[in-house]
């Protein structure tokens, strides 16, 4: 997939980790993507989605054919995922910073349904959490014990300023479990991402050094 050379590297960074969630953790299916109990699966680094649209190819939610004309006039794959467009897609993102804070309210609304048991998982850059509104729902679903919310952070490298102590200090401060793992290891993250947390939300770090850097 060609024509978004800006952002093709931060795409390819999360190859792997929407592979393994898809693949190996998340309980939802083409065929159940209005199913109340379906995971949800937030792309919050909503820049350059190509990996995210080969995978929901790959697994069936979209026709691998639509692959070669995407970002292109009248195809509904654009440079930012739209869900009202992309079978699948939860949020239309690219605005980074939003993600998380959607997500805490996904997963506290299912709790308020009564539906314990799906998951939401948001897919995070390193770089967006300098926005905000991150921080808040950081503190929010810490304190409030949100654990159906699941976060994982891209880390690589590309946050203007840092944390003190690093990403995962920053939630694991607020009352979150967390845990940092090579972001290329397919087993080390199903393993991070299936690891019990009763009680506290999950930030899985995933540190990615971009193939060919």
């Amino acid at each position: 997939m060609t024509g978004d050379e800006k952002h093709d590297i931060a795409a390819e960074s999360t190859v792997d980790i929407l592979w393994v969630l898809y693949d190996r953790v998340l309980d939802v299916a083409p065929g159940r993507m209005d199913d109340p109990d379906r995971d949800r699966f937030l792309l919050s680094k909503g820049h350059g989605p190509m990996a995210y649209y080969a995978v929901l190819a790959a697994k069936g939610f979209l026709d691998a054919a639509e692959l070669d004309g995407w970002a292109r006039f009248g195809s509904p794959l654009g440079h930012h995922p739209d869900r009202v467009l992309v079978p699948g897609v939860e949020i239309g993102s690219g605005s980074l910073g939003h993600g998380l804070p959607i997500g805490l309210g996904v997963a506290l609304g299912l709790r308020a349904q009564g539906r314990n048991r799906p998951r939401v998982v948001v897919l995070a850059g390193d770089a967006e959490l300098d926005e905000g509104s991150n921080h808040e729902a950081i503190a929010v679903a810490g304190r409030l014990g949100v654990d159906n919310l699941t976060v994982v952070v891209v880390d690589n490298a590309s946050a203007s300023l840092g944390w003190p102590g690093g990403i995962a200090r920053r939630f694991a401060v607020e009352g979150w479990a967390t845990t940092t793992v090579d972001g290329r290891d397919h087993d080390a993250l199903e393993a991070a991402f299936t690891a019990p947390h009763a009680g506290r939300p999950l930030a899985v770090v995933a540190t990615v050094e971009p193939k060919g850097a």
